[in-house]
């Protein structure tokens, strides 16, 4: 065999050893923290569509819950398709099924008109209101830094932000990214004083 030849077939013999060497201890890249947290996220989708006069409230009220809690985002349905939550307006006081819901169950949220002729606020009727839809029960009687106080905290009370242990409780029950093996209990809560 010429020389040539020979240290040719010397030389992709090498190549062909180092490559699969190097293939063999190879290991993956680490994945990244924003993409373990974004598949350990529930998407949860909600329709206001039939709670008219509280758009605005419903939107600053889910802003609050996605911007205080890591593992469950909330999404407005597109038109016709269904939903987890079933958001409604309704003339008498706010109340909710209590969750937590799961992907693809259902719960149902009015946001009462009474509430807001006594003086509460719609923000946070909203937000208290998508709190029992994942699994918060009211905390009363309870102060205003407390959502889930609902209507005990008085007329004067705007927070529409969970605290710090009613951000925990969502997001243990939301662990690993899917509802906690508890579904909705089917129970209604009723937010009058």
């Amino acid at each position: 065999m010429p020389h040539s030849i020979w240290l040719k077939a010397a030389s992709t013999a090498a190549a062909v050893t180092l490559a699969t060497a190097t293939a063999a201890h190879a290991t993956s890249a680490p994945e990244p923290a924003a993409a373990k947290n974004a598949s350990a996220t529930v998407t949860l989708y909600y329709d206001d569509s039939r709670a008219g006069g509280w758009e605005a409230a419903i939107t600053a009220g889910v802003s609050s819950w996605n911007s205080n809690v890591d593992n469950v985002k909330l999404v407005e349905a597109a038109p016709g398709a269904r939903a987890e939550i079933q958001i409604v307006a309704s003339s008498g006081w706010p109340q909710a099924t209590l969750g937590p819901v799961r992907p693809g169950g259902q719960v149902r949220v009015e946001l009462g008109s009474q509430a807001v002729t006594q003086g509460h606020d719609k923000t946070r009727i909203a937000a208290h209101e998508i709190g029992h839809s994942l699994g918060l029960p009211d905390t009363k009687p309870g102060p205003c830094s407390q959502l889930m106080s609902g209507s005990s905290a008085g007329t004067s009370c705007k927070n529409a932000v969970p605290n710090a242990a009613e951000q925990a409780r969502v997001e243990s029950a939301y662990t690993n990214g899917s509802a906690s093996r508890t579904p909705a209990d089917g129970r209604i809560l009723v937010d009058a004083p």
